[in-house]
């Protein structure tokens, strides 16, 4: 076979190189942030069709539905991308200055509004057992919005890395 790319580690410059634990971090974390993001999207997309719906068992359905994807998807995923993103601000602050930049903060915020959004959704979803018109469909489409305008303003923080 031919020879591997060369590497910021064979020219010399080891503080440009991220480590191999690094990049699985950083792997496992787009992986939970991606299956957190889905189950943002998903839970009050149930909440939608939850208050439209009409009959009981459609109602028990939607409770099911709504309990496991909270619980097995949304929890989990939430707290696996918070903690290795502790890792990756630890590791790699050393190298990057996170901390001396405004777009960091502005990030490390509206991920604070993600967990509050998320344990927000959990709150709704216990408020909808035997109540599926707790709100109107109306309602749940646009709190719907609310995970994808944070999402934009953070990938664009973190890709961009715009200067105040």
């Amino acid at each position: 076979m031919g020879q591997p790319l060369p590497t910021a580690l064979d020219k010399g410059n080891l503080m440009d190189a991220p480590s191999d634990a690094f990049l699985w971090v950083k792997a496992f974390h787009i992986i939970a942030v991606v299956c957190w993001f889905a189950a943002l999207f998903y839970l009050p997309r149930l909440f939608v069709y939850h208050a439209m719906s009409e009959d009981v068992v459609s109602h028990q359905r939607f409770e099911i539905m709504e309990r496991k994807l909270y619980r097995g998807i949304m929890w989990p995923s939430m707290i696996a991308t918070l903690i290795t993103a502790h890792f990756l601000v630890d590791w790699g602050d050393a190298t990057r200055h996170y901390h001396e930049a405004t777009w960091f903060y502005l990030k490390v915020g509206l991920v604070g509004l993600l967990v509050i959004y998320h344990f927000v959704c959990g709150h709704y979803r216990k408020k909808l057992i035997g109540n599926a018109h707790y709100k109107s469909h109306k309602f749940w489409r646009y709190f719907n919005e609310m995970p994808t305008l944070i999402l934009f303003a953070v990938v664009i923080l973190v890709v961009v890395k715009p200067t105040f």
